[in-house]
């Protein structure tokens, strides 16, 4: 196997491992084997060309080609010139997956469902990472800096994960990118052959004595480059923020995995802006509906239920979907000697509220509704497909109205084993005090219901909790923990805190998140407003199902059979809709939006719960996320540019003093002018020599720089005054000399074609300047430190020293 094949592969491989860290934000995550095949393309090409061989841009060219061509055929087909000729309607068609794979990564959580604009997102970034690393790595010879776009591939997924990057991956990605630097040095030594040793390399060019600078050798420059991107990956996933709600920071709602039969819905948290919405000053009206039941007051409208609790954050459970089917299926564990009514309710939602999960009263039996909905038996939810929301839908939902008794609850059996190993696992860091304190809560309890009521009235009531929206929304073990010691938060540390509590008692629990019942109006409609919305507690009695308990105070309506004093009653006939139940939306203003200031400040303004999914900050990444990842990204990518800036601010310095006084400021001044020009040579090919003489220095300068006119007769005039400034007693000052360096510059410029012009403006020679002045910055303070630790040493061991006397 040739140097470059093997090289070719050490870039591909090297590309592959570091897009690993990228794998558990996605599921499932076939993406990868797309990517892998279109950088195999991509290399394959690359090799082809350079065994041609092509000229370096043209190889670059037809890489990028070729890839144009392998993603159009995945992703755009439909759109092509005979199937995979990119025309117009295939950049169309791109812009639009990329919108939707934007819109996809602020709503999903990690890991998000491997939808078609996500998975064009990653595979386009993968394989850009990987033409940039062959290009550098093969294509010209520099694999040392292609650590940087993989670096920059690693930090932004380690960023992301929020910890899903761990070790492993990054031992991952560090290990491709030591093969590429392996790769790289057997092939150099193949063509030059191993290095003895011998005389150092100096430090500047033009000279042929060592001067005891260190070499600069290709592998040194590669480890001290893998060094600082080991570093830096190191560091850069602890300066950006975790995310837990979404892939940057903020989820609304969910999706599936696919469409037609079957499918997957992803995980989700849908209570990530819950605590902004929480602190609107004004509420705002995002559904409205009109409902037969005789009393409202417990029918919670129910969005998505959080079933998983990994020690980080509630959230969904990855599940099959289905079609949405005319009947729902009967409710699990619901037995028909419970007290039952049926409730039919119609609603619709505002245009400004927009999210993929459907509200509806739990548990519901039917549901109209036109779009593309898909239902999740599991949790009993509906979830929109391909772009479905809930803007401006008008649905009719029909769901029972259940009320156990007390005695029922009391009296019910043990959950299915499946169901109770399922929504009883804790996980194992969950803090001791956490079981402690529902043990000492609800001591004295016979069974479950009672443990259960015990728990929602020490929370609500007896246990000296406070309701306050500005306690920041933790949801892991340590905020549990935390919560129950500082005894104030909102719905979401109450209902997390109680469902942790109860699993850990052995009660099958979960977390639902909706909205309150809303307010009634005055033509008998209800209206569902933005801080209506709430989370609260499912948990699970045989006979009776998931059953709802309130824990957070002053917040929602308790249960009647928690209560004392159970309702009674008989069951009505099955609910018919009414004819003027056409609910519309209004702009007329809910009573919370007629509160004055000073009402909503004392807490009279009614429920002030918000809901993950609205309009003004329910979806999008969030601002200071995508600071953060902006910020660092930049970073990374302007490392390359340091040398122009660098080389910018020398230039500034070397030609801005002001004008000389004395004689040795016009001799300071005038080689301070001479460097520049040696400079500006070397930057456009011209290394310096400096052996020469000034004006032995000029005439090669002028020969090898292809000057002429004005410009070679500019440097001829500025290294008279240079030898004037050197030998004369008294140097005259030189009048014009910015001018005449600004001249020269010109010349070269001009003389120079475009990829050396190129070179001279973004990655001036005259910049290993730079290197070598730190070098031996470097080498000086390490001298001095070792001159003065061996003489602290020295003096250190003195008093021990035996005296020749002594000795003798």
């Amino acid at each position: 196997m040739s140097g470059r094949t093997r090289l070719t592969l050490a870039a591909w491989g090297a590309t592959l491992m570091a897009a690993g860290a990228l794998l558990p934000l996605v599921k499932p995550a076939t993406w990868i084997f797309t990517a892998a095949f279109i950088l195999a393309l991509v290399s394959g090409v690359g090799t082809l060309a350079r065994r041609a061989p092509l000229a370096r841009p043209l190889t670059l060219l037809a890489q990028v080609a070729v890839t144009l061509l392998a993603l159009t055929v995945i992703f755009a087909h439909e759109q092509a010139i005979l199937g995979f000729l990119p025309g117009p309607q295939v950049f169309t068609h791109a812009l639009d997956l990329f919108t939707a794979g934007a819109e996809d990564v602020g709503r999903y959580a990690i890991p998000a469902p491997d939808t078609e604009g996500i998975r064009l997102m990653l595979v386009g970034g993968v394989v850009a990472i990987g033409l940039i690393v062959d290009a550098l790595a093969v294509t010209f010879r520099k694999a040392a800096p292609a650590g940087l776009p993989l670096l920059a591939l690693y930090s932004v997924a380690a960023g992301l994960s929020g910890g899903g990057a761990g070790w492993l991956w990054f031992l991952l990605a560090a290990t491709g990118y030591l093969l590429l630097l392996l790769a790289e040095g057997r092939d150099r030594l193949s063509a030059w052959g191993r290095v003895f040793g011998g005389a150092q390399r100096s430090g500047r060019p033009g000279s042929s004595v060592a001067s005891g600078g260190a070499a600069f050798a290709p592998a040194r420059t590669g480890r001290r480059i893998g060094a600082v991107a080991m570093g830096v990956a190191m560091v850069v996933p602890f300066a950006l923020p975790g995310f837990t709600g979404g892939l940057f920071g903020s989820g609304d709602g969910e999706g599936t995995g696919g469409t037609g039969k079957g499918g997957t819905i992803s995980a989700v948290n849908p209570l990530v802006s819950l605590q902004d919405n929480l602190r609107q000053p004004e509420d705002r009206e995002v559904l409205r509906y009109r409902t037969n039941a005789r009393d409202n007051s417990g029918m919670y409208l129910r969005l998505v239920a959080l079933d998983q609790f990994d020690g980080t954050s509630w959230k969904s459970s990855v599940r099959p979907i289905e079609d949405v089917p005319k009947q729902l299926p009967w409710p699990e564990g619901l037995s028909q000697s419970v007290r039952l009514t049926e409730v039919t309710s119609n609603f619709v939602a505002s245009e400004g509220y927009e999210q993929k999960w459907l509200p509806m009263p739990y548990p519901a039996g039917r549901v109209d509704i036109d779009g593309r909905w898909r239902y999740e038996p599991a949790g009993r939810m509906l979830v929109g497909d391909d772009k479905q929301t809930t803007r401006g839908a008008r649905y009719t939902v029909s769901s029972l109205d259940v009320q156990p008794t007390s005695g029922q609850l009391a009296a019910s059996g043990d959950a299915p084993e499946k169901l109770r190993r399922e929504y009883t696992k804790v996980p194992a860091s969950l803090p001791a005090d956490v079981k402690a304190t529902a043990l000492e809560v609800t001591r004295g309890a016979r069974n479950d219901y009672e443990q259960a009521v015990k728990l929602q009235d020490w929370f609500a009531r007896d246990g000296g909790f406070r309701y306050d929206v500005e306690v920041e929304s933790g949801t892991g073990v340590q905020a549990i923990s935390r919560f129950l010691k500082d005894k104030e938060g909102f719905c979401v540390h109450f209902s997390f805190s109680m469902a942790a509590m109860a699993r850990s008692l052995g009660i099958p629990a979960r977390v639902a998140v909706g909205f309150m019942p809303g307010t009634t109006q005055t033509d008998g409609s209800v209206s569902v407003g933005i801080r209506d919305a709430h989370a609260w507690p499912e948990l699970y009695f045989e006979g009776a199902g998931w059953t709802r308990f309130e824990p957070t105070p002053s917040r929602g309506s308790t249960p009647a059979y928690t209560q004392d004093n159970t309702p009674s009653g008989s069951a009505t006939g099955p609910a018919q809709p009414q004819q003027s139940a056409s609910a519309q939306p209004s702009a007329a203003p809910s009573a919370s939006e007629s509160c004055t200031p000073q009402e909503r400040k004392l807490g009279g303004c009614g429920p002030e719960e918000a809901l993950a999914g609205a309009e003004s900050s329910g979806g999008g990444p969030n601002p200071l996320t995508v600071v953060l990842i902006v910020v660092a990204a930049l970073a990374v990518l302007t490392l390359p540019l340091l040398p122009l800036l660098w080389r910018t601010r020398v230039r500034a310095r070397r030609l801005g003093s002001a004008g000389a006084r004395g004689p040795e400021e016009t001799a300071a001044r005038t080689l301070a002018v001479w460097q520049e020009i040696n400079d500006t040579a070397w930057d456009y090919g011209v290394e310096p020599d400096e052996s020469q003489t000034p004006r032995r220095t000029a005439a090669r300068i002028v020969r090898l720089g292809e000057l002429a006119g004005e410009p070679a007769d500019a440097v001829h005039r500025v290294a008279r005054a240079v030898e004037e400034a050197l030998y004369a007693p008294n140097p005259r000052p030189a009048a014009g000399l910015t001018e005449e360096a600004a001249r020269i510059r010109a010349g070269f410029h001009t003389a120079a074609d475009r990829r050396t012009r190129l070179r001279a403006t973004l990655a001036p020679r005259s910049a290993a300047r730079l290197r070598w002045s730190t070098a031996a910055r470097w080498s000086e303070t390490t001298t001095r430190w070792s001159v003065q630790r061996h003489a602290l040493v020295a003096r250190a061991t003195l008093p021990f020293r035996r005296t020749p006397r002594e000795t003798g």
